[in-house]
């Protein structure tokens, strides 16, 4: 992801040992860490007007690099905080991204919501 994209489709064939999040160097950037620093940035991008059978194909390929990365809940993190709109980031596609944004916008105003009946139900009592 963090390469220029290339066409080449290929998937690294061994996977990136599995460091547990508390053993990272603190001090490191987590993409520094991340499994497709080693593979083809073209897996993680869909090249312009992409045939929907081989996006699908490329984005799972790409799902399953992310699955195997030690950093892939930063990943995730980051292009939902950011927001980043396109590709393939900590194994979601950018519409699985706007589907779990839609979510915890959904979840933040129920949330409010309740916590102002809460505050109403405590001031009437």
């Amino acid at each position: 992801m963090l390469q220029p994209p290339h066409s080449s489709l290929q998937v690294a064939a061994v996977p990136a040992p599995q460091v547990p999040a508390r053993d990272r160097d603190q001090d490191a950037p987590w993409h520094t860490e991340a499994v497709c620093r080693r593979d083809e940035a073209g897996l993680f991008f869909a090249p312009s007007k992409e045939p929907t059978a081989a996006r699908l194909s490329r984005e799972e390929a790409a799902k399953r690099v992310c699955a195997r990365c030690p950093v892939m809940v930063e990943c995730r993190e980051h292009a939902l905080l950011q927001p980043e709109p396109y590709g393939v980031w900590g194994g979601l596609t950018a519409a699985e991204r706007r589907v779990v944004l839609a979510r915890r916008r959904r979840r933040d105003l129920e949330l409010k919501k309740a916590a102002r009946s809460s505050d109403r139900i405590a001031a009437a009592g």
